[in-house]
């Protein structure tokens, strides 16, 4: 099967972005640009790309909700036994993209992450709707399973297993943050010479550059 997309164009004439009119401060930006998103009913808006990569140099990539954000970084929560949680474990280096397309708008994080406090995970976990703590205790995240019928028995086994006690958070579960040292902002514009933005962390203060597109 062929796919041929040379003819698919867009042009972008949203908005603009400067060097004056963005925030010194990247988190005050980001908060800025996220409510911009929620304002314009982008559903979600806390969706974002994480990618990952091994010892190796072998990437992954997948997309995971954001969970939090403030100055100490960005929050996010997995079974620390899958494939992205084997990885970080591994190779603590990740990057996060979120994509606006209605608002013609990237954004790019880059840096360290680290394992949350378990009373967060716990605190977080047990905010969850039923369902969805009932698939983290029971799906083997990224294992290679039979098929379907599979992951519904494991989770009326489970249940049966629960009886009346409450749904816990798995040890094998819980949040990361991912402490950023590069936030690059980027922003459509018409023919192709897109807005691109950079703050970098350097030592403890946050340098803004503009980028080629």
């Amino acid at each position: 099967m062929t796919i041929k997309l040379s003819s698919l164009r867009k042009d972008y004439r949203f908005s603009v972005l400067d060097e004056q009119s963005v925030n010194p401060d990247p988190f005050i930006q980001f908060s800025t640009w996220f409510q911009d998103a929620l304002d314009a009913g982008i559903d979600p808006p806390n969706a974002m790309v994480l990618s990952t990569a091994d010892l190796e140099g072998n990437v992954s990539a997948r997309v995971v909700l954001l969970k939090g954000a403030d100055k100490a970084g960005f929050t996010f929560f997995s079974n620390y036994q899958s494939k992205k949680g084997l990885q970080l474990a591994a190779n603590p280096k990740a990057a996060l993209t979120f994509l606006w397309i209605a608002l013609e708008r990237q954004v790019r994080i880059e840096g360290v992450v680290r394992k949350v406090s378990r009373k967060e995970s716990v605190a977080y976990f047990d905010s969850r709707p039923v369902d969805s703590r009932l698939s983290a205790c029971v799906s083997p995240q990224s294992a290679v399973i039979p098929d379907r019928p599979f992951l519904e028995a494991m989770k009326e086994g489970f249940l049966l297993d629960l009886g009346d006690s409450p749904v816990k958070c798995p040890e094998n579960w819980g949040g990361y943050l991912l402490k950023p040292t590069i936030i690059e902002f980027w922003q459509g514009r018409e023919g192709r010479l897109h807005d691109r933005l950079r703050y970098r962390l350097e030592r403890k203060s946050w340098i803004l550059e503009r980028l080629a597109p």
